[in-house]
């Protein structure tokens, strides 16, 4: 599932630069808002008055060459915490150690925005020796049409979501590549995908993909057989997305992509969802694919799942248990929840992380990572459902 923050429509910001003043269109890829106090800045200023006038909430639209400008946002990530140094106090639980963790990177990703860069029309970097970031900023955010001032850490994001789309990624389970688009997740792991692709189907006729992002479960599910899989997702992009992937894959004959909330009309045997992990509030794009604000993801697929499920189908959660072993959720919750929607656990498929986190005993929280397993839950309706 794709989900993206919607930046403040038409919000503008302004400043002086040789005694005139200048306005231009604001654009943040994470929603933030317009800053209040911009100052305009070149070469000339140091890493330390950088990092003074980002303490102070100023930002700064910078104006000299492009290479120094990523320089600068170099230096001034250095003098930041990141969060990754002893991440508990006395008497704090692991759950609260998290909360502070990402309330500092919260805070750092707020300080980084604080860097702006001018666009103008192309799209291109109004600065010297920038890069062609045409492709990328279309894919991105779409046209520009006139004066519009970004943070870097935008125009980056937007280059490196670029590159993942031109060069794509293999995907064991598939034998074949995905082609991520920018503010779609990334399928990087492996261990979620594998089970979807090992797990005995209960039909090949019929399946839904609820969230599916770039497509890459509703791709292994038909590659296994499945006749027909509706995959929903609310974001447009996704749809694109996972589209093209379909498209390319040979497989848009029998995946059809659908903007929707949730559930697409109907029912099927088999309905698939893997929502985010953990329970929170995004703070950045990237945030999205792995928060899931109260549950809310998590929730809407287990309440609604026996509804659209045919008698004798199944429902696959695919999903951590990061958040139990950081205290973030109980498995009591998690099972509470399965009941009160109606449904019983069939079986369970378990598999150990194998990402570089869980093996990284530098990782403020190695001791959760380490022990992470991620599971696809069979679930079934607990009585059949009157049509």
């Amino acid at each position: 599932m794709s989900t993206e923050p919607t930046a403040a429509a038409h919000a503008t910001v302004t400043w002086t630069r040789d005694g005139a003043e200048h306005t231009a269109l604001w654009h943040s890829a994470n929603g933030a808002k317009a800053p209040r106090t911009v100052v305009a800045v070149d070469d000339a200023l140091t890493a330390d008055d950088a990092y003074r006038l980002a303490a102070q909430g100023t930002a700064m639209l910078w104006t000299g060459d492009y290479h120094n400008a990523r320089q600068l946002l170099s230096a001034l990530a250095r003098r930041l915490p990141d969060g990754t140094r002893k991440h508990k106090h006395r008497g704090e639980t692991v759950a609260e150690a998290f909360y502070r963790y990402r309330q500092s990177r919260s805070q750092r990703a707020r300080v980084l925005g604080l860097l702006l860069v001018p666009l103008e029309a192309g799209p291109a970097v109004a600065l010297r020796r920038a890069p062609d970031i045409a492709g990328a900023w279309l894919a991105a955010a779409g046209p520009v049409t006139g004066p519009v001032v970004v943070p870097l850490q935008d125009v980056l994001g937007a280059i490196g979501a670029w590159e993942w789309r031109r060069n794509g990624l293999f995907v064991e389970a598939l034998d074949a590549v995905i082609y991520p688009h920018y503010g779609t997740f990334a399928p990087i792991r492996s261990e979620y995908l594998d089970l979807v692709a090992q797990a005995g189907l209960p039909s090949r006729e019929l399946a839904f993909d609820i969230g599916t992002g770039t497509g890459v479960l509703a791709a292994i599910l038909a590659r296994r057989g499945v006749a027909r899989v509706i995959a929903t997702d609310s974001e447009p992009r996704a749809i694109a997305c996972a589209a093209e992937n379909l498209e390319l894959l040979g497989l848009a004959g029998r995946v059809e992509p659908l903007l929707a909330d949730m559930f697409p009309a109907g029912r099927a045997p088999l309905i698939v969802c893997n929502p985010p992990w953990l329970p929170g509030t995004p703070h950045t794009l990237l945030d999205n694919a792995v928060y899931d604000p109260k549950s809310r993801m998590l929730k809407a697929f287990l309440n609604g799942l026996a509804d659209h499920l045919e008698p004798g189908g199944e429902g696959w959660l695919v999903i951590s248990d990061l958040a139990e072993l950081l205290g973030l959720r109980s498995r009591d919750e998690l099972l509470d929840w399965i009941e009160a929607a109606g449904l019983v656990i069939r079986d369970r498929l378990d598999t150990p992380a194998k990402h570089p986190r869980s093996m990284d005993r530098n990782d403020p929280f190695f001791d959760a990572r380490s022990r992470e397993t991620t599971s696809l839950w069979k679930l079934g309706a607990a009585r059949t459902q009157a049509f």
